[in-house]
């Protein structure tokens, strides 16, 4: 039977919070703080993080923002306009390399797309988001493209109405349990964990199963669901 299946992006179909974590690490070296070590201003930096992205959303600009003022709370000495420029040079390097699809993405896009009506659902800023859909030339797998400033369960009721889709037909698939899976089943549709070792550590979550799940170990297992 034919089935609407919505498709995360950043880290299900290719890498993206590798670059991030490679930002940070430039940031901890320049910050150089004698007293915290990375763990310590990890954890200040998702202080500032956790308010910002209510007001400025997510992506590479916002990250650069948000390390800024991190910065500006943690350093030992006086901050100069050229600290703040070096920074926002750090952020804009995330986006500095090609976009690495991860292993099995476009064959089993391929297969799913002939078979069922598939949706880009990612979220982030608008701009870079569709730079990296253009670059990844998997667009053309794709029915349509759903970008959105956050995911949570009224947004994924939001895309089932607007798409005329038949909720009990309806999954999400995703790296993220915050984002992806959980929501999704509160939304009453579907959800299939695909798991990412790299998954940004905010978006990790207890997974609660509250309706339809399946965990697969890779992307290319979808086939075997759909």
């Amino acid at each position: 039977m034919r089935q609407h299946l919505l498709i995360d992006a950043d880290d299900t179909l290719w890498e993206n919070n590798i670059y991030f974590e490679r930002a940070f690490a430039r940031f901890c070296e320049y910050l150089d703080h004698s007293v915290f070590d990375d763990e310590t201003v990890r954890g200040l930096l998702d202080e500032v993080e956790l308010v910002n992205i209510r007001l400025h959303g997510y992506g590479s600009a916002n990250f650069g923002r948000n390390m800024i003022e991190c910065f500006h709370n943690l350093a030992e000495r006086p901050v100069t306009a050229a600290d703040d420029e070096h920074i926002r040079g750090i952020a804009r390097g995330i986006n500095d390399h090609a976009l690495e699809i991860l292993e099995g993405v476009p064959e089993t896009l391929e297969y799913l797309a002939s078979r069922h009506h598939v949706v880009m659902v990612t979220k982030g800023d608008a701009a870079e988001q569709t730079c990296k859909i253009d670059q990844s030339g998997l667009r053309a797998l794709f029915c349509d493209v759903v970008i959105l400033r956050e995911k949570d369960a009224q947004t994924y009721r939001n895309v089932v109405t607007k798409h005329g889709m038949d909720q009990d037909l309806t999954w999400m698939i995703g790296n993220s349990p915050k984002s992806d899976i959980n929501p999704a089943m509160q939304a009453g549709i579907g959800a299939v964990y695909v798991p990412h070792p790299r998954t940004w550590h905010l978006e990790h979550q207890e997974i609660v199963p509250c309706g339809r799940l399946h965990v697969v170990e890779k992307f290319r297992d979808l086939r075997r669901l759909f």
